[in-house]
């Protein structure tokens, strides 16, 4: 088995470099300014937002990753500012992106609203050679330790009224590559397009179904597509399952403790045959809104 995930990490790693997936969420829902800035603010209070996710449980160096955001409307026109922190740990390789947003919101309709959103980024990586089983110790490539830092821009477009939402992101523009000093090991950055949609249907007066789904392209990978359906019960208890095509499908929960703090659970099944080796993956989120009754009564209908 150690044999087997040290074999497994350097090609996890290797396809990383090649196709530096970003960070992967399963209640992307209520994460949306990490792959959106255009969503900063919209929820037209302040919003605390902090989320942990362990994937593949049982495997050494398994992916592993933590996420902290901050945002609110400012001034009278609602413009939104916001910071992000996402810190991803796989294997020997550690990626930081610290992130500010900002969007711009314009009022469509009574009910409509668009905001168009931006972001610039410092991005941080570092790959620890000497954290890998090497047993080629002679070996001069995998020994040492990779470390670069790299700016960044991403942009957004985000639609969104009582009942619905829409958006469209590229959330890192630049195409950036990082080489160690004699240039033998490399690590890129490719753009990630997202597509995401999601709505509130009122079944019950104590009953909601919010379907919602996210299309994600990367040059060279194939394309990727989740797909969720939640149940909201007398807008507290939130059950539900998502399905990540030919990968994953997860088990969802969240409950609304109080007026401003809502918590969330995810179980990730995966549906490869890497899902013969591990236990699953696991995320967890708080959310905290800083809002008085009156601005409950008017972000508690959108659920997102």
């Amino acid at each position: 088995m150690n044999s087997f995930t040290t074999i497994f990490l350097m090609f996890f790693i290797t396809f990383t470099a090649s196709a530096q997936q970003q960070s992967q969420y399963t209640q992307y829902m209520y994460n949306t300014m990490t792959i959106n800035p255009a969503y900063t603010g919209t929820r037209s209070v302040l919003s605390v937002l902090s989320l942990y996710r362990t994937q593949w449980i049982g495997m050494q160096g398994a992916p592993q990753t933590v996420n902290f955001s901050i945002d609110s409307p400012m001034g009278t026109m609602g413009q939104g500012l916001g910071f992000n922190l996402t810190n991803d740990r796989i294997g020997p390789s550690v990626s930081t992106a610290l992130t500010l947003n900002y969007s711009y919101p314009i009022q469509l309709t009574e009910d409509l609203k668009m905001a168009l959103g931006a972001a610039t980024a410092l991005n941080f990586i570092e790959v620890n050679y000497n954290k890998l089983q090497v047993f080629e110790t002679s070996d001069p490539y995998l020994n040492g330790v990779l470390s670069n830092v790299s700016p960044n821009i991403g942009a957004g477009i985000y639609f969104h009224s009582s009942k619905w939402y829409a958006g469209l992101s590229v959330p890192q523009i630049l195409e950036t590559k990082f080489y160690d000093d004699v240039k033998v090991s490399m690590v890129s950055q490719k753009m990630h397009f997202y597509l995401m949609g999601g709505y509130v249907f009122d079944i019950h007066e104590n009953l909601k179904f919010k379907p919602a789904a996210m299309m994600k392209a990367v040059s060279g990978t194939p394309l990727a597509m989740d797909l969720s359906a939640n149940f909201l019960f007398s807008e507290k208890l939130t059950l539900g399952a998502s399905y990540r095509w030919d990968a994953a499908i997860s088990a969802t929960a969240g409950f609304q403790i109080t007026q401003g703090l809502n918590v969330g659970y995810a179980y990730d099944f995966d549906t490869t045959k890497i899902g013969s080796y591990n236990s699953g993956s696991h995320e967890v989120f708080m959310r905290f809104d800083l809002l008085s009754k009156s601005k409950f009564r008017q972000i508690n209908p959108r659920f997102f």
